[in-house]
């Protein structure tokens, strides 16, 4: 299914400029995240050490991303939006851990690498896990750049995404109801809490700390969400692949979801296909009537297609 993006205007237009901008920003993440994080004088110094691990191990920093690309879309400087996208990406590392358990998914391998609780123990991991989470919401409350109104309001978005209606219940909801027999809305709705809560909360940080006007941060929440309901659908073709050629390494354990019902599972391949491709012209409209499909756009759909092509 072709990339619906591709002939736009915006689409692929100066890349070469972006890519300087591109590798800056994800260079002041990895920066301030190891700033940020407990150091090797901390004690425990193993807890310290998966933390560390967790959070510093090679990624494309996606979720942060997105807030320092959302908050310079809207006029933002540089350096606005960087403690609160780390904390972002401290969230995902966090569940990361939890989803890799033995007792979730019982992953060994993330980001090329072993898992962190077969690294450093599962007790170990978890409560690294608990710190980066308390870690994440420290960063942004102690953040004195930012007015009082948009850290609040960080702080509301970030505890949605983690909580009962965010990461929590989504994992919840694929581990207790994998034996089910799911609806296409049913697996809309695991898909967003799952992924796209967490990319939604990241967007509308990016709009709030540079005093985006309300419609257009809830424009930039509705690409985030379209966002990630095709990450994860894209997710689950690739891993219907695997299960069918399983010579493929893609750094993360495979076929996990073998027997689980998915959108592939509930509509084949080719209308799962179809639906990522119409999340992501939802996810592009969404961004032009936010007046933010600048360099944003050309990031997140550049990002999303050389993932597929890597697939």
């Amino acid at each position: 299914m072709p990339c619906p993006l591709r002939g736009t205007a915006s689409y692929g237009r100066g890349m070469e400029d972006d890519s300087v901008v591109i590798e800056q920003f994800r260079a002041a993440v990895d920066r301030r995240l190891a700033d940020l994080l407990p150091d090797g004088a901390a004690r425990p110094a193993r807890l310290a050490e998966a933390a560390r691990y967790a959070v510093l191990s090679p990624g494309k920093r996606f979720r942060p991303m997105l807030t320092l690309l959302t908050a310079r879309a809207f006029g933002a400087g540089p350096l606005a939006a960087l403690d609160a996208a780390c904390a972002f990406e401290m969230v995902h590392a966090a569940s990361l851990i939890l989803d890799d358990l033995p007792s979730m998914d019982d992953a060994a391998l993330r980001r090329g690498r072993a898992t962190t609780h077969r690294e450093f123990g599962e007790a170990t991991a978890i409560l690294a896990a608990v710190g980066l989470l308390n870690q994440a919401f420290g960063v942004i409350s102690g953040d004195e750049r930012l007015p009082d109104a948009a850290r609040a309001g960080l702080l509301h978005r970030l505890s949605d995404s983690v909580g009962f209606e965010g990461l929590v219940s989504g994992q919840a909801l694929d581990l207790n109801d994998r034996d089910h027999v799911r609806t296409a809305d049913d697996i809309d709705l695991l898909n967003h809490r799952k992924t796209g809560v967490l990319m939604v909360a990241a967007a509308e940080a990016g709009a709030l700390i540079a005093g985006a006007p309300a419609a257009s941060v809830a424009a930039v929440g509705e690409f985030a969400r379209r966002l990630g309901l095709a990450f994860q659908i894209q997710d689950d073709l690739i891993d219907a692949a695997f299960i069918a050629d399983t010579g493929k390494d893609l750094g993360k354990d495979l076929g996990k979801d073998a027997g689980m019902t998915t959108l592939v599972t509930v509509l084949g391949p080719q209308e799962a296909a179809a639906a990522v491709s119409a999340h992501l012209a939802a996810a592009q409209a969404a961004l032009a009537r936010a007046g933010a499909d600048g360099l944003l756009a050309r990031y997140a759909f550049g990002l999303f297609e050389a993932r597929k092509a890597a697939a």
